[in-house]
């Protein structure tokens, strides 16, 4: 018997190659410029941040920090506004049954507006500087506002549960009897 030559192992798989090679450098595209404030250096191709070109952008003023800080009071103010919608189709959704679920929704549509109407101060003191004092009121009279509609919502809720007493016949414990001014009596023949 003759001995079969040995053949070449069959080639690795492209990935194989892929994984086990370095990176190759990518071209430089000429057409993309670099970013602004970074220029590549010449000797070894490091980026550096140019100082010398680009002017240092200027600190803010107080009245640009002011108005920045009005504006994002104001988005504060409006927050419980957004979430509105939300909650007046959860609690239609929820029905008016007393359920844990329909219950604990409730709990939390009276927690939150209550919560946020007695850390009202502490929610805008981030905001107030002495630019910004005299026009925070009309902000957090906003604030105050919202958390005062969220708490209809919840209001308009309980009374559909039925667990407001709007009725005559919720009060009858207090309600005196009538006293008749005559009395029928009917006498059979």
């Amino acid at each position: 018997m003759a001995k079969k030559p040995l053949s070449k192992p069959p080639p690795p798989p492209q990935w194989v190659i892929d994984l086990n090679s370095p990176p190759r450098p990518k071209s430089k595209n000429a057409s993309i410029a670099n970013p602004p404030g970074y220029i590549e250096a010449a000797s070894s191709g490091k980026r550096s941040v140019a100082s010398s070109k680009i002017p240092a952008r200027k600190p803010p003023t107080t009245a640009e920090t002011d108005t920045l800080k009005l504006k994002k009071s104001w988005e504060l103010a409006i927050a419980p506004a957004k979430a509105l919608p939300m909650n007046a189709i959860m609690m239609y959704m929820s029905g008016n049954s007393l359920q844990i679920f329909s219950i604990m929704m409730v709990f939390m549509l009276f927690k939150n507006p209550i919560q946020g109407l007695l850390s009202t101060n502490e929610v805008f003191r981030r905001f107030e500087t002495e630019g910004t004092k005299n026009q925070l009121w009309l902000v957090k009279t906003c604030y105050v506002l919202m958390n005062c509609v969220a708490l209809a919502l919840g209001v308009w809720k309980v009374n559909g549960m039925g667990l407001l007493p709007t009725t005559r016949s919720d009060w009858l414990a207090w309600e005196t009897e009538r006293v008749p001014l005559e009395r029928a009596v009917f006498a059979f023949r």
